[in-house]
């Protein structure tokens, strides 16, 4: 047999050994694409739409921020609903709450109506994010969480790339337009998801021990979660926060071309989907700890020194690999946490606290470190970026690793040392 023959031999080998993702997943994957789109469309055509009910550039910027605002508001009832509920009906509820918020967006007459109009969205939008983390948790093969966790961002991603262009086309029909399309796709979504998602397919594994739903007191008590909380506010600060309300700044301020903006942002995504490629199969055989400690270290540095990129080469070098690291965070904090609560229980509160502390870090990071950037300078703003990702190390470097093997004699959601 030539050398290119077991090359493929050994490529068929492993894909064969390789389970495919369950169809409940596919689903919420699916699902996630849709709702990406629908949340893209709006996305460039909000700050005008609320600019034409004659505000300034502040009260329009309030509109954007409020969802997020009204998000980390609404994660603990979210997580409370999810145990008492279950993770399906909340995902649909959730769904059609930011549908109703969408299109009252769409009629709104004032000001002040929008406003409310898009807080309420924010408390369906959590709702519909904490019971996806569940039903993933619930439905994931512990052997392939990591998998699923890229398969999952790498939809929301690239549908969250699609829906701005779209929305930007939609709105030649008028800024109101990309609001009701975007609630027809939540529609669809919930539908989609409340035909194909069964509460028989939700059921826990008739032959295992019935556990009691985790408390957040019990997930705080374990070293893996404590550092899952400390990497997911570091990543909202940076990745969700920073990088897409501060980066675009310093790129126009530098280069002073707006379409520098546009394309260190467009480069950093492309650098997370090609990371996202491979960090969730890493997770799932190497180990959680080792692809979220590079990855921090990797968005510690380029964030670190973007402030100091001159040059236009070195600034959308630096995006890439920092989109880079960013895709080998989220994978494997998202499968600690999921092997931290383990598939035969609910763990609604655990979950809303990993979402807040990643919404709280998207939330606070752009506003103090557009602080920091007006007193001391870009350099600065960018330095501080890069010791918060850089604290959030620190704890995995002491926690525990919850990836498990699976073993006749030990299941992959056994008990473990914390």
């Amino acid at each position: 047999m030539s050398t290119h023959d077991g090359g493929r031999a050994a490529s068929a080998t492993e894909r064969a050994s390789r389970p495919p993702i369950p169809g409940e997943i596919k689903v919420l994957i699916a699902s996630a694409f849709v709702i990406a789109i629908g949340f893209g469309l709006i996305s460039p055509v909000l700050p005008a739409y609320a600019r034409s009910f004659d505000v300034g550039v502040a009260a329009a910027s309030v509109v954007v921020s409020i969802f997020a605002f009204f998000r980390l508001l609404g994660a603990p009832g979210s997580g409370v609903l999810v145990a008492r509920l279950g993770e399906r009906w909340v995902y649909m509820t959730g769904l059609c709450v930011v549908a109703a918020s969408s299109l009252l967006t769409a009629v709104a007459q004032t000001y002040w109506q929008l406003l409310v109009f898009r807080g309420i969205g924010g408390l369906g939008s959590t709702m519909f994010t904490v019971s996806a983390m569940a039903l993933l948790v619930r439905l994931a093969p512990p052997t392939m969480r990591g998998r699923v966790s890229s398969a999952y961002a790498s939809s929301f991603l690239i549908g969250g790339m699609l829906g701005p262009v779209l929305g930007g086309l939609m709105a030649g029909f008028g800024l109101r337009v990309p609001f009701v399309a975007y609630a027809v796709a939540l529609v669809v979504a919930a539908l989609v998801v409340g035909v194909k998602l069964s509460g028989a397919s939700l059921r826990p594994d008739p032959t295992a021990t019935p556990a009691p739903p985790m408390r957040l007191g019990e997930g705080l008590r374990d070293s893996a979660y404590r550092a899952a909380l400390a990497s997911a506010f570091a990543n909202g600060w940076a990745n969700f926060g920073v990088r897409v309300a501060v980066v675009p700044q310093f790129a126009v301020a530098v280069h002073d071309e707006t379409w520098v903006a546009g394309v260190a942002l467009a480069v950093a995504a492309a650098g997370t989907a090609s990371s996202l490629q491979f960090s969730g199969r890493v997770a799932d055989t190497v180990g959680r700890k080792p692809m979220v400690v590079l990855g921090l270290a990797v968005t510690s540095v380029t964030l670190g020194l973007m402030g100091f990129s001159e040059s236009l080469l070195v600034l959308l070098v630096l995006s890439a690999v920092s989109g880079f690291g960013a895709g080998m965070v989220n994978p494997g904090q998202q499968a600690t946490v999921a092997d931290v609560i383990g598939n035969q229980r609910s763990g609604g509160t655990v979950l809303s606290t990993f979402q807040m502390a990643q919404d709280g870090g998207a939330i606070l990071g752009p506003v103090l470190i557009g602080l920091v950037a007006d007193r001391w300078g870009f350099e600065a703003a960018f330095v501080v970026t890069g010791f918060v990702s850089l604290a959030a190390l620190l704890p995995w470097l002491v926690a525990r690793e919850t990836l498990q093997k699976e073993s006749p004699e030990q299941p992959a959601d056994g008990p473990a040392t914390r």
